[in-house]
């Protein structure tokens, strides 16, 4: 009977019953902010693959700590532009670094905001690559994982010690989460949440974040620690592995190619899973938006609902203050 199937129809465009019956829900509050911090003063340096995105002095990263909180956006995640690069990336465990005195100064003023620092040493190695470097089996450079993961564990404890709510790593490399855990809790950090990078793809949509983080590796690539883009089982089975090994939450990156692994990694693990909507689909967005082939907004919007209903419990976004805004005039 066509009857009652076109009345529902019609009552689901509808407004507010619309609303009613809508499976999924996009909040301002399912949203992490990315910025780029680094040294120095009263300083933004655009990016220029990522529109409306700077690199940031930790003055003007408060001043959007305080945007965050206005728009009810409830985290920040910092990635750290060091001064000094090193073979090791002594930079990321300095207890003055860029980092960590933008973690005391975002908690000083904005106690509430959550603060998740990125914890890898991409940014502060002067290769690019995201650990200490050994000498392969065939003579070339390759990353050492054991020796890595130490100096990921002491970072992770100084970043505790600047009054950080959750460490993300995003290193890829094996038994990570458990040294972490383990360190961070002998250190007197039991509580400290770790959100932990389990599937992360050796992706191509990784570029414009290259350009902003200084991270570009001098050779060859990270396909070695990073996962095939064609790997799904994999990816569960690393997300299991990680909640073995005491992850909070499970992260998948980054978040539109990888929509069914988001879906399975929360199905499989039952966990919260965080996923990165990472800069190439911003610059995607943003330069289809400039050449006007789209609408940004509901492009942005049917975006990040869309990441949520894949099975997303938190979304990492560049978006988020556009789209918190957007949200907000929606109601």
């Amino acid at each position: 009977m066509p009857f009652p199937t076109t009345r529902m129809r019609r009552m689901r465009r509808t407004g507010a019953l619309r609303g009613l019956v809508r499976e999924t829900q996009l909040d301002a509050g399912d949203f992490v902010y990315p910025l780029f911090v680094t040294h120095g003063t009263d300083r933004r340096e655009p990016i220029e693959a990522m529109p409306g995105i700077s690199r940031l002095t930790i003055d003007h990263v408060v001043a959007e700590a305080a945007e965050a909180v206005a728009l009810g956006i409830p985290a920040l995640m910092l990635f750290g532009i060091p001064d000094h690069k090193d073979e090791e990336g002594s930079s990321a465990w300095d207890e003055e670094g860029v980092v960590q005195l933008a973690i005391r100064a975002i908690k000083d003023a904005h106690p509430e905001l959550l603060v998740i620092p990125d914890l890898c040493l991409c940014e502060y190695t002067s290769h690019g690559h995201c650990g200490v470097l050994r000498a392969g089996p065939d003579g070339l450079p390759s990353v050492d994982n054991d020796a890595t993961v130490e100096l990921l564990a002491r970072t992770a404890i100084t970043y505790a010690q600047a009054g950080a709510d959750m460490i993300a790593p995003s290193d890829m490399m094996d038994g990570r989460v458990g040294l972490l855990r383990a360190e961070l809790d002998e250190a007197g950090f039991p509580d400290l949440a770790i959100m932990a990078h389990s599937a992360k793809f050796a992706s191509a949509y990784y570029g414009p974040f290259r350009e902003a983080a200084g991270s570009t590796p001098a050779f060859g690539d990270r396909r070695s620690y990073q996962m095939d883009p064609a790997n799904g089982d994999e990816a569960v089975r690393e997300a299991l592995l990680d909640v073995q090994e005491g992850a909070d939450l499970v992260l998948v990156k980054p978040a539109l190619p990888y929509l069914d692994v988001i879906r399975r990694v929360k199905d499989a693990t039952g966990m919260p899973v965080a996923t990165y909507n990472v800069s190439g689909e911003y610059a995607m967005v943003k330069a289809a938006a400039a050449a006007g082939y789209i609408d940004e907004r509901a492009v942005v919007i049917e975006t990040l609902t869309s990441i949520r209903r894949a099975g997303a419990d938190v979304v990492i976004t560049y978006h988020a203050k556009d789209a918190a805004r957007w949200l907000s005039e929606m109601e």
